[in-house]
């Protein structure tokens, strides 16, 4: 698959979660996908993902996360994001709602086997989401 192929999967992928369609995200997903919310830390299958990425997102309803960079060589895809929402519903990192508004960026790199994505791996400074909300020093 051509670098741009990869970059359009990626990004429909990232709208798909924006949207919070993530029984669609088996469309994107290879059968052997793994998430890695830290470096040793895999949720297998897209069930996996959504079961771990789905409570968070339900932290911030209406979340925004527009793409800022996406980059491809080979089967790897890395893309950046500012993630944008107001922590109104359910709790987050064990935090209850704030009301407070949010601002970070993520990073992810994914990996791209047969067209669909395999692997995702994330970056993310929890302890700079958890002290905008009021809960870290």
């Amino acid at each position: 698959m051509s670098n741009d192929t990869n970059k359009e999967l990626v990004r429909r992928f990232y709208e798909t979660i924006e949207q919070e369609r993530y029984e669609d995200l088996h469309d994107f997903c290879h059968p052997d996908f793994v998430f890695y919310a830290q470096v040793d830390t895999p949720f297998p299958g897209v069930e996996g993902l959504i079961e771990s990425e789905k409570k968070n997102f339900d932290a911030f309803p209406g979340f925004k996360m527009p793409l800022e960079a996406i980059v491809a060589e080979g089967d790897l895809i890395a893309a950046y994001f500012t993630f944008e929402g107001t922590h109104t519903g359910i709790p987050f990192a064990g935090v209850p709602a704030t009301g407070k508004s949010v601002r970070f960026s993520l990073m992810m790199l994914l990996r791209i086997k047969n067209g669909k994505i395999i692997e995702k791996r994330s970056h993310v400074d929890m302890h700079d989401i958890l002290r905008q909300l009021g809960a870290a020093n």
